[in-house]
């Protein structure tokens, strides 16, 4: 996938098309252009677990997303 250009780039408001959040819209926060991919807010969320620290001092789960393949999004005008 070397140099390859997307129409699509961080902030565009995309609609998921397949996948277990099809139908979902939400904003793009990244584009991993290497791998093809994107991260859309809201959309593909995963629990990770966190090690206490500082600013978590219990520690705990925390819901992050997890990227989608570029061509499982469209994206949405207006």
């Amino acid at each position: 996938m070397a140099n390859v250009k997307y129409k699509i780039k961080k902030g565009d408001m995309v609609k998921i098309i397949t996948g277990d959040d099809k139908g979902k819209t939400g904003k793009i926060l990244s584009v991993l252009a290497k791998k093809g991919q994107v991260i859309v807010e809201g959309c593909k969320l995963a629990k990770k677990a966190i090690k206490p620290s500082d600013k978590t001092p219990n520690g705990g789960h925390i819901n992050k997303e997890m990227p989608i393949d570029i061509s499982n999004v469209a994206k949405v005008e207006g």
